[in-house]
């Protein structure tokens, strides 16, 4: 097979087809870190309405280098401009929103996703994020939870698994999963390949995924723009 490094998307490609499936004027919530590029690549026409848990909604993108006013974050600690419309409110307010079911969708990193969608995105072992934070709200009060991931982990180890072995941020919470080499859906407890990019076959697909994956008619390709940055 294939080394999966020289033919997997990158981080910035994932994001973009993530972007694809937003509606326009929905509300959304981005994950620290690698989520955050999605805000890059709406496309054209369209205006999700971003959240962010320390307080803040409909902001907009980051300010050029040099430019930032660091008064005005996001929950990642990074900074943001604001738009007309752009509102400020108490953190406890920003919880009440999310556990509200007020968000559409919540787009969050993984560690580990399991065919029942079962999510964990945090970690008590060395390097692990310390606590799993504001995600466990997240993941059961938005409407939609998409997960953005490598396929697999560093050493190899499928991501996409048929049961989570870390902590678990949520039970039965992801509906989509982006990954570098495919778009996979959660649904009645397995996993419904829809998307893979054009250059692995669906038995090497198969290989470095940790579950079964399950396919609908034929599955179409995952293609995206190479120049992304």
């Amino acid at each position: 097979m294939t080394e999966i490094s020289k033919i997997k998307l990158s981080n910035a490609q994932i994001a973009w087809r993530a972007a694809q499936d937003i509606p326009d004027g929905a509300y959304v919530n981005l994950g620290i870190g690698f989520p955050e590029m999605v805000a890059r690549f709406q496309p054209d026409g369209r205006q999700a309405i971003f959240h962010t848990e320390n307080g803040v909604l409909d902001f907009g993108p980051a300010p050029e280098p040099g430019r930032e006013d660091w008064d005005l974050i996001n929950a990642g600690k990074k900074a943001i401009t604001v738009r007309p419309g752009t509102a400020f409110f108490h953190h406890a307010d920003s919880f009440a929103m999310v556990r509200g079911g007020h968000l559409d969708v919540a787009i969050l990193g993984a560690y580990q996703v399991a065919q029942t969608g079962d999510l964990a995105n945090w970690s008590t072992g060395r390097g692990g994020v310390p606590a799993v934070g504001g995600a466990m709200d997240l993941v059961h009060g938005a409407k939609r939870v998409a997960v953005l991931t490598d396929h697999v982990t560093k050493s190899g180890a499928p991501k996409l698994v048929d049961r989570c072995t870390l902590p678990l941020t949520g039970l039965g919470c992801v509906t989509r999963v982006y990954t570098s080499l495919a778009v996979v859906d959660v649904e009645e407890g397995h996993f419904l390949l829809r998307e893979k990019i054009p250059t692995i076959t669906l038995d090497a697909l198969q290989q470095v995924t940790g579950a079964p994956l399950h396919a609908e008619g034929q599955v179409a390709e995952l293609v995206a723009p190479e120049d992304l940055a």
